[in-house]
């Protein structure tokens, strides 16, 4: 059974990495490439590296310095954006993600990517993926100054994109974000269970969760198809 009521979603908003785009790359970067670049420049061992740089992101976790390359391009004193397109051949499309997007697009949804990812990080990622050919308008929480974990961004996306939140659709990979638009009052919300391909398959039980967006494909859509 489809967990999406399509006939009461009007808009689509969409998270991006682990959401539309694989996970792997983020983790890749943050917990292997940025530890062993930095190791090689400082002459310390990559684990050192790992642990503090772990220690340092959780002590700013939510906040939208953990998103922003500006910030640790000057705590480290390494371009991260750099560094990110040395591996940009990982940057990848999550499965079926693709055929959702024209799927909504023939549904006459309004699809808009809301992001926690830092500019700089959203224009590799869009040069390299190009999703953005199916998406009406794309916001990183940077343009707002709050992430979306925080209220505030709520209200500065509303204020941007006009949307009625209880026809509105809301995918996410991070429970913490779904809550906050739960709070915010979207109605309908669903949850990536596998954000990451290298990642295990988790269990949630707090939103409606799916492993791949073939298990959503907009309804309208379909009966098209079929004729």
């Amino acid at each position: 059974m489809n967990p999406v009521d399509w006939k009461n979603v009007d808009t689509v908003l969409l998270d991006m990495d682990g959401t539309l785009l694989d996970l792997h790359f983020d983790n890749y970067f943050w917990l292997e490439h940025l530890p062993n670049r930095y190791a090689e420049q400082r002459g310390v061992g990559p684990d050192e590296v790992r642990e503090q740089l772990l220690a340092d992101m959780d002590a700013i976790r939510g906040q939208l310095d953990w998103y922003c390359l500006a910030y640790w391009s000057e705590r480290l004193d390494m371009d991260m954006l750099t560094l990110k397109e040395e591996i940009r051949h990982k940057i990848a499309i999550r499965p079926h993600t693709e055929a959702f997007l024209e799927g909504l697009l023939g549904a006459g949804k309004r699809v808009i990517l809301a992001t926690n990812a830092h500019r700089d990080a959203l224009g590799l990622k869009l040069r390299e993926t190009a999703i953005d050919q199916w998406l009406h308008s794309v916001v990183s929480s940077h343009d707002f100054r709050h992430p979306k974990e925080a209220q505030d961004f709520w209200v500065a996306l509303q204020e941007s994109e006009p949307f009625d939140p209880a026809r509105t659709l809301f995918v996410d990979d991070s429970l913490p974000v779904l809550r906050s638009a739960h709070k915010y009052g979207i109605r309908h919300l669903l949850c990536v269970r596998q954000p990451d391909s290298r990642g295990p398959v988790r269990e949630i039980d707090e939103f409606p969760a799916i492993t791949h967006f073939d298990e959503v494909m907009p309804i309208e859509s379909a009966q098209d198809v079929n004729g």
